[in-house]
């Protein structure tokens, strides 16, 4: 079943610094997500690539110990001023994924990676396109974060991941299979198309991502556990 979202006002706008990402559809979506789980008293909770901090704060509020990483400084400082600003506790640091924390498990990791398939396969190393871009077939990182989640939770632990049909879920359900996680399809949604798709639409029609009828983009929560 699909959650009409294109009439949804997106989560209340952050203070964000030029080139962060700021809440939009998936955040609503993936915050949705969250809201079914049970933290339970004091869960660790671990955001991966917090931008803004949204996902991260929105857990916080709900009880839970956060860790909120991020590859690029200026979000990981955005995070720490939105946490300053809500007068909310969280641990947020620079992390390319869990390289910054080894060995350290969660009751729940949340992400909302980079997951826009790119007509340039090499991933930006700097500006706004950081937040978004994901190599052609948009799975740079989700492939990445898939490989890695098994190791950052803890037995009965959680991955809740949101991304673009376009990336294939069928894909990221069989490699965290394969990982060892019990995965499904928790969420879907239509949204109208961001800025970004709509800029690069005659790359992914060519490409044959998109139709040349479609106006709308699919959003996808995947919802893992360990076993």
């Amino acid at each position: 079943m699909y959650a009409d979202m294109a009439e949804e006002t997106p989560p209340a706008r952050l203070m964000t610094l030029p080139g962060v990402y700021a809440p939009q559809y998936d955040t609503r979506l993936l915050m949705t997500a969250l809201d079914r789980e049970d933290l339970g008293a004091g869960a660790d909770v671990l955001d991966l690539g917090t931008g803004s901090g949204a996902l991260a704060l929105h857990a916080a509020r709900r009880g839970a110990r956060v860790t909120a990483v991020d590859i690029a400084w200026r979000a990981v400082v955005t995070a720490r001023l939105n946490a300053l600003l809500s007068r909310r506790r969280i641990t947020v640091q620079r992390s390319d994924l869990l390289s910054a924390l080894p060995g350290r498990s969660y009751d729940l990791v949340i992400c909302n990676p980079p997951y826009v398939p790119s007509p340039v396969g090499r991933l930006p190393a700097r500006g706004a396109a950081r937040a978004w871009d994901a190599g052609r077939d948009g799975r740079a990182i989700l492939d990445r974060v898939c490989e890695a989640a098994p190791a950052a939770l803890r037995p009965g632990g959680r991955l809740l991941m949101v991304h673009s049909g376009l990336c294939d879920s069928d894909v990221t359900l069989q490699r965290l299979s394969d990982a060892g996680l019990r995965a499904r399809v928790s969420d879907r949604a239509l949204v109208p198309l961001g800025p970004v798709l709509r800029s690069r639409l005659r790359w992914l029609r060519d490409t044959g991502l998109m139709d040349r009828g479609e106006t709308t983009e699919e959003l996808v929560v995947i919802r893992a556990e360990h076993p």
